[in-house]
């Protein structure tokens, strides 16, 4: 499984970006998509994530500003952000827990929210 993701770049605080993630490869129903990212000098956290059914979960920091969805038919996650912060800053990385097993972590993208 290989996950392309796409989207970042640089935007000042209150704007909006969308990321995009492809999935492609043996990718079987059932599975997780999400979102993750890492500031210099932090951990890697969760910022949301989607089941295949359109459950969709959002870390504390993020709700009401983020929005994930997904197209199956596509392979393809999406990650809707408003309302940018200079705390978002970050590395973003899709993630992919696959129906059968695995995880697969695209190549990360980088945003930047200037103040």
């Amino acid at each position: 499984v290989q996950l392309q993701a796409s989207g970042g770049g640089w935007v000042q605080a209150g704007g909006s970006l969308r990321l995009s993630c492809v999935a492609s490869g043996s990718i079987f129903s059932g599975n997780v998509m999400g979102w993750y990212r890492q500031a210099p000098g932090k951990q890697r956290e969760t910022v949301a994530f989607v089941t295949s059914g359109g459950t969709t979960n959002y870390s504390g920091s993020v709700k009401g500003r983020f929005t994930i969805s997904r197209d199956n038919a596509k392979n393809t996650v999406y990650l809707q952000m408003n309302s940018l912060k200079p705390e978002d800053t970050a590395v973003y990385y899709c993630n992919l827990l696959g129906g059968r097993g695995g995880q697969y972590w695209g190549q990360g993208t980088l945003v930047t929210v200037s103040s």
